[in-house]
């Protein structure tokens, strides 16, 4: 088990980009002209990314401690992140939206995952020096 405490910089810094991501992106989307169940389409892919992100986080760091986690999590886990990224290639490829619109969903939405999974480290390295930390 890992014995570091993340410092408080980088768990707020994480914090931060998730928020700035998750903010961006929907501000973004509540201010679109388009259809309403297009802004739920990617309002969903959104969603789906993020547990997909932390789902992935979490069984590779769980399969690097020895941890069992059954291939079908592991395979799910990894289409439940690279399967929203490919939708909203698909749903911005066929938008009728600027490119700078596009760019700007895509790199919120980018943001968003990789924020997860630090966020997600984040919490379970804090969770592990608090379990160790009370082990003494």
């Amino acid at each position: 088990m890992n014995q570091n405490q993340p410092s408080a910089a980088f768990v707020m810094a994480g914090w931060a980009a998730l928020l700035t991501g998750i903010l961006t992106y929907l501000i973004g989307l509540w201010n679109a002209d388009m259809e309403l169940s297009s802004k739920g389409y990617y309002f969903t892919i959104l969603m789906f990314g993020l547990f997909g992100a932390v789902s992935v986080q979490k069984s590779v760091r769980d399969k690097l401690e020895n941890i069992h986690v059954t291939n079908i999590y592991y395979g799910l886990s990894w289409v439940a992140t690279l399967m929203p990224i490919l939708l909203l290639m698909i749903g911005l490829w066929n938008a009728n939206l600027l490119l700078s619109e596009k760019g700007f969903y895509g790199v919120s939405f980018i943001l968003s995952l990789f924020a997860a999974v630090v966020v997600q480290k984040n919490v379970r390295d804090s969770e592990g020096f608090s379990s160790a930390e009370h082990a003494l």
